[in-house]
């Protein structure tokens, strides 16, 4: 088996941290993971996205590092939103509770306007 199935790349847009997956995500992704969301919390992120758009698999495991980045989030005092999930996805993730802590958007344009959103609230309650 082969390590390098998913690729996890980050970029900075509107002051918002995106982490994008590309490849399934499975055991193999949790370092990789992990390490994108600790690279952009050592930024200074507070608004993060994972995009999924280029993720067509999802096991049980990558499920459960995803549930760890979440409960990171909420230790952090971070928002987390995740995009580009297919709806069989969607569906799983709110079945496990995921959409609770962290929302769920079909794009990543969306997602982006939802923490835009979040990012004015936030502003607007510390004046």
């Amino acid at each position: 088996m082969i390590d390098d199935e998913l690729k996890v790349t980050t970029r900075q847009r509107d002051g918002i941290w995106i982490i994008d997956l590309e490849g399934d995500v499975t055991t193999f992704a949790e370092e990789a993971i992990t390490g994108a969301y600790e690279g952009v919390t050592k930024e200074g992120a507070k608004y993060i996205i994972i995009n999924s758009r280029q993720s067509d698999y999802i096991n049980s495991a990558g499920i459960a590092i995803l549930i760890g980045v979440v409960t990171e989030v909420n230790r952090q005092a971070q928002k987390l939103a995740i995009s580009g999930l297919s709806p069989h996805f969607q569906k799983i993730f709110r079945m496990v509770g995921l959409a609770q802590y962290a929302d769920i958007f079909a794009t990543e344009e969306e997602a982006i306007a939802a923490m835009q959103r979040h990012q004015q609230a936030a502003v607007e309650s510390a004046q």
